[in-house]
């Protein structure tokens, strides 16, 4: 970015408020206790908070901590030793992170978008290329997919990066061109990134970056299945108080059968959704520090990551077109909150992974790992057996299928696998 004189700024300027509510969470710990208590559960637990009132806020958690985990995890130790400690603060020093893929032609096909060309600099390496959807684009670190140079073309190919954003000398070490627009999340700032010689510390081997990236998402992914089921709650919530004070034909809107039955529908199933998603937030943290090649647990994780993230964007994006529905014209203005929650829940479907990646790698997981029939035999105890029967037949039905075929036709077993698999959670 610009100033009218033709220099750059390339600083992002928020309001004092902003700052005031984003520290809270890093005051509370949202980075430091995943290391002080070697458990993610604190962390996703203030971000289910934070998601509560503001979805926006919870994405520089989200990214900071898919920073923080790898960095830890797969940084030198001269690496770690410079960069973690910051992350860690529990002050308004604390540094922030960001995680940066994405590039002009899209996001999901990762092998052949990321044209970023990472080059070796003595031990260190320099970034040159272009990143579009850059989420908590401030922030004072970043971890970014690129290829270096001379990789073979595909995932294969890929690398993840630390890049800082000073350089040794102080300088900018990467150049903002310009936020995003965007319908929901508009309190964390999203750009461009013009990366040019941007130094940058590798993060694992080079010939195992796409496992290290897909980490990434994972936390990343079950951090959306717990902001989603959030903002669902929001919704009955605000919901509920509408109705309770709406008298509509002589009676409050809630006491009115269809409406009542409506809400006690919509409280099972986010029941249903917070037992799913912190199924996942769960399996994540027995398996988050192992490193490939995966446990058969790891691979369990991976299906649930995908059944809620789908799930819980969803049943957040319906739940919120329903409670703005129960507030009628009210509902569709921006000075009452409804609208706004419309607006965030219509974008979780898409962050880390639309339902489609979601189902597609469900089904390499299930095919190559047999990664349902660990959850079967996991959810078996509580589960009605006639439906575990069921599901199970289909399944097996759909991967002996050709692959055009078992595509063609996931879609309602997956939404429905889902499904049987919250149900056998909660037993509602």
């Amino acid at each position: 970015m610009f100033d009218r004189f033709g220099a750059r700024i390339d600083e992002i300027a928020f309001a004092p408020e902003y700052y005031t509510m984003l520290y809270r969470g890093y005051r509370a710990g949202v980075i430091e206790k995943i290391f002080a208590e070697k458990s993610l559960l604190p962390s996703y637990q203030i971000g289910y908070v934070a998601s509560f009132y503001d979805s926006g806020v919870y994405c520089p958690y989200t990214v900071s901590m898919s920073t923080a985990v790898p960095l830890a995890k797969y940084g030198a130790p001269e690496v770690r030793e410079k960069f973690l400690p910051p992350m860690l603060k529990r002050d308004d020093s604390v540094w922030q992170g960001a995680t940066w893929m994405t590039e002009a032609r899209g996001g999901s096909d990762l092998g052949a978008n990321v044209d970023t060309i990472a080059r070796r600099d003595g031990d260190n390496w320099k970034l040159t290329g272009d990143k579009f959807f850059c989420s908590n684009v401030g922030a004072e670190l970043a971890v970014v997919a690129a290829r270096p140079e001379n990789a073979p073309n595909g995932v294969r190919g890929l690398a993840l990066f630390l890049v800082p954003k000073l350089r040794a000398d102080g300088s900018r070490n990467f150049f903002v061109r310009r936020l995003k627009s965007k319908i929901a999340t508009r309190s964390v700032p999203t750009g461009e990134v013009e990366l040019r010689d941007s130094e940058a510390y590798l993060l694992g081997t080079t010939d195992a970056g796409i496992y290290l990236i897909l980490e990434v998402l994972n936390l990343s992914r079950i951090a959306n299945s717990i902001g989603s089921v959030a903002v669902a709650q929001r919704a009955i919530s605000e919901a509920y108080y509408f109705a309770q004070n709406r008298v509509a034909f002589g009676k409050p809107l809630f006491e009115q059968p269809l409406m009542r039955a409506q809400f006690e529908q919509r409280a099972r199933e986010l029941q249903n959704a917070f037992a799913l998603a912190w199924y996942a937030a769960r399996l994540l943290d027995e398996v988050y520090l192992q490193t490939p090649p995966y446990s058969d647990r790891y691979h369990l994780f991976r299906l649930v990551a995908h059944l809620a993230k789908y799930h819980t964007a969803e049943f957040a994006a319906q739940t919120s077109k329903w409670a703005m529905e129960v507030h009628g014209s009210a509902g569709v203005l921006d000075e009452f909150p409804i609208e706004r929650l419309l607006r965030e829940s219509m974008i979780l479907a898409i962050w880390e992974g639309a339902p489609h990646r979601q189902i597609l790698d469900a089904l390499e997981v299930m095919k190559r790992k047999g990664a349902h029939e660990l959850l079967f035999h996991e959810v078996a105890p509580r589960a009605d057996p006639h439906a575990l029967e069921d599901i199970a037949a289909r399944v097996d039905s759909l991967l002996a299928l050709s692959q055009n075929e078992m595509e063609t036709q996931s879609e309602p077993l997956f939404r429905d696998l889902a499904e049987f698999t919250a149900i056998s959670l909660t037993g509602i």
